[in-house]
């Protein structure tokens, strides 16, 4: 039976409490590892860890960072059908996403070994006579990072690959129904020939040890991902010890559908932009809005495309929806269609589950009283909301207390670049499907979607800080 620990120090740790928690297959509950539960005590030993190793860290060669994540990124190549393996194994992952997934990984890697060569500063006249002014970029400290399960790797690229970068140090607590990929991103790091304690991860309970990690004195700043629910709770511990914070939260994003659209292309887009890891992202379409006219066509096409979507056997390349990661999160889901279908929605695809899969859901007649109307379901469900023109659209597409994703499909660059000045979106995507993201882009939303960005440039943001220095020359 596997067995991982706690990664300290550039090495695996046992639990001080010696708990342990089993990390189960969602498609079929079989037994992947049995999982390190660190505590507290845990937590500390790896920020104090993290804290001592910052010291000389921040001083490491700019050619040094830039050759651990050029190696990381080889090895996580090397390794392709490793982290596949894990993504789909662990997490749940169709075939397609755990490859998108892994390409992400060795992007980012590859993105970030080019920051350490531009963290650049500034010079500046001054108004005392002799004096010359310049500003530079410093790390921060230990940064605390929260990662998801449903792109567990893609996260922790995100957030590690930055840390490095930058030469700051990192704690990191995954989700606990993704320890394992977590545990293959230590060894490849280690591998890569980064120095202990730059990189340490404590798996457990996040309601047991998030709040001591993120108010941790040691801890410099958060970086986060996960729930609107906890992300506000992890900005108040945040306010309270004015360490800076990124969030990022989820959605409920439009995909907006004019008549003049190109029909097959939006197709692809609404088929892709909910059904992708059976809407288990936060970039997902799961609001469809679309002008009256192209409706007629657009809603028959979508339901019957829905209807050869493949379900469940995630050995299948051509699966698109596998299992729901939990019970808890399942019935999420289920609650969700069955209270929209109680207050008069109309389920124009759906109905039975295969096992812990969720058949692509397509609703229509959502109104505002419905939770699936304002709330993130997280799953492979989509409301269709048919509209009378463009102003009518991004009405309907603001209505919402999250702003991450939008996307449009229109031939029109008149409407297209209203649409984009006018949603409330951090994200715009015009002609393209809501779920895009690459590692050089300032990825975020506005609203309950989040604070901050994401992204080699806006990660300088909440991972370096300024200072500024004067020489006096006469």
């Amino acid at each position: 039976m596997n067995t991982s620990e706690l990664w300290i120090g550039g090495k695996e740790h046992k639990p001080s409490s010696g708990e342990y928690f089993d990390d189960l297959n969602p498609s079929n509950a079989d037994l992947i590892a049995r999982v390190a539960k660190g505590n507290m005590a845990d937590v500390n030993a790896a920020v104090t860890d993290a804290r001592n190793t910052f010291d000389h860290f921040r001083e490491s060669a700019v050619r040094t960072r830039e050759k651990i994540l050029c190696d990381a990124a080889s090895i996580v190549e090397r390794d392709r059908d490793v982290y596949m393996d894990l993504l789909i194994n662990e997490v749940g992952s169709p075939q397609m996403k755990a490859a998108f997934e892994v390409e992400y990984c060795i992007n980012a890697f590859r993105a970030a070994a080019g920051v350490p060569r531009r963290l650049v500063g500034q010079t500046m006249p001054l108004d005392r006579p002799g004096a010359f002014g310049m500003s530079i970029r410093e790390p921060v400290g230990v940064i605390g990072c929260i990662t998801p399960f449903n792109v567990p790797l893609l996260k922790n690229v995100k957030q590690i690959a930055m840390v490095i970068a930058t030469g700051n140090t990192a704690v990191l607590m995954p989700s606990e129904f993704a320890t394992q990929v977590t545990v293959q991103f230590a060894k490849t790091l280690h591998e890569a020939g980064l120095p202990g304690g730059v990189f340490n991860y404590v798996t457990g309970d996040p309601a047991e040890i998030g709040d001591f990690l993120t108010s941790h004195s040691d801890i410099a700043a958060i970086n986060f991902c996960g729930s609107p629910i906890v992300g506000q709770h992890v900005a108040n511990i945040a306010a309270k010890n004015l360490k800076p914070v990124t969030l990022e939260l989820g959605g409920k994003n439009p995909l907006i559908i004019l008549d003049d659209a190109d029909l097959d292309k939006a197709l692809e887009a609404a088929v892709l932009g909910i059904f992708f890891f059976q809407g288990q992202a936060c970039m997902a379409s799961s609001r469809i809005i679309v002008q009256s006219e192209i409706a007629k066509r657009f809603i028959p096409a979508f339901v019957e495309i829905a209807k050869g979507v493949k379900v469940g056997d995630l050995s299948d390349p051509e699966t698109a929806i596998g299992p729901i990661i939990s019970s808890r999160q399942a019935d999420r889901v289920k609650s969700h269609v069955a209270d929209a279908l109680e207050k008069g929605a109309t389920l124009l695809h759906g109905g039975e589950w295969v096992g812990n899969c969720c058949p692509p859901t397509i609703l229509s007649d959502v109104t505002s009283e419905m939770v699936v109307f304002g709330e993130e379901t997280f799953g492979p469900v989509t409301s269709i909301y048919t509209v009378d023109g463009l102003e009518h659209a991004m009405q309907l597409a603001n209505d919402t207390s999250y702003g991450l994703s939008c996307a449009i499909f229109t031939s029109d660059i008149s409407s297209a670049m209203k649409a984009a000045t006018k949603s409330d979106a951090g994200m715009v995507h015009i002609n393209a499907m809501s779920i895009q993201d690459e590692p050089h882009i300032p990825f975020g939303g506005n609203g309950m979607s989040g604070l901050g960005r994401e992204g080699t440039d806006a990660d300088l943001d909440i991972m370096t800080r300024w200072k500024w220095i004067t020489i006096q020359v006469d």
